[in-house]
């Protein structure tokens, strides 16, 4: 009987190191040729909030290019209330991770002009695949820059298949806009919830929240901020809320925040910045 459940426990164990390797393995592999087909250019596309222009984002690239150890080139691109688009600045050939800005001449609030400004940025993302041949990207918004990116990933998206995010982050992005109530759902949340079907499954999406006080930062309600959780949650791979409290958190500062800087590089730039981070506030 010994011997028998020796026989046993041998067998167990050889099948255990036959089939964790080969687990590995086709693990391993599968990754590979999933990540075999992406263009080594990858951008970073920024869409500002209302009111502000393809400058908006100059201070936080500032501070990225003070920290990060690569240089990434900007365009700027501005589309027309006509749907015609300027563009300023190139992208270096050897830049595989370009800062791209898109912005809007009609760049007012309100819920009609969001969902004219998320069709303006998918004939922008069009012109920009075209131009320059990546197969995927990662985005960053402020307030309701955040707002647009998401109703460009649930509804427009999907008419360029063969392009696909990877990673998307908001900065104090009002996903219920001015409303302070947990229970009140305004007619733009709607419309995003109603959609929220549409988002890609393999989005790793991060939504930051600052805090001047405990209800906001000043512009934007925390409670508004909170409500992304309705629509990206069970929707997507991966989402994370963070909040940033302490200095510089007021609604206009948090793109060029310190703590937010470091955060982009970690999770948004594929390089070893918060690593360098650490070593700077160390010093």
């Amino acid at each position: 009987m010994k011997f028998k459940w020796l026989f046993w426990g041998v067998g167990v164990l050889a099948l255990l190191a036959i089939c964790i390797p080969a687990y590995n393995w086709n693990h391993n592999n599968i990754a590979r040729l999933r990540n075999s087909g992406k263009t080594q250019m990858a951008p970073i596309i920024m869409v500002p909030g209302s009111s502000a222009t393809k400058n908006r984002f100059d201070s936080l690239i500032s501070e990225l290019g003070h920290e990060a150890p690569k240089n990434h080139s900007v365009l700027k691109m501005v589309v027309k209330k006509d749907g015609k688009i300027t563009t300023t600045g190139t992208i270096q050939h050897n830049d595989n991770q370009p800062f791209i800005v898109v912005s809007f001449e009609n760049n007012k609030d309100g819920k009609v002009n969001i969902d004219k400004q998320a069709v303006w940025l998918s004939s922008a993302f069009k012109q920009l695949v075209r131009t320059y041949h990546f197969n995927h990207f990662s985005d960053l918004g402020h307030s309701n820059g955040g707002l647009i990116l998401t109703l460009f990933l649930e509804k427009y998206l999907k008419k360029t298949p063969s392009v696909r995010i990877d990673k998307l982050m908001t900065i104090a992005s009002p996903y219920n806009m001015e409303e302070k109530s947990t229970t009140y759902k305004t007619a733009m949340f709607k419309e995003l919830y109603t959609y929220r079907e549409g988002l890609p499954e393999s989005l790793v999406m991060y939504s930051i929240a600052g805090t001047e006080n405990y209800n906001g930062d000043g512009t934007v309600p925390y409670n508004s901020v909170n409500f992304a959780k309705y629509i990206f949650q069970d929707q997507i791979k991966n989402f994370t809320e963070i909040t940033v409290t302490g200095a510089n958190t007021a609604h206009s500062d948090l793109p060029q925040n310190k703590q937010i800087v470091s955060l982009i590089g970690q999770y948004i730039l594929r390089e070893d910045f918060s690593r360098k981070m650490g070593q700077m506030q160390r010093k």
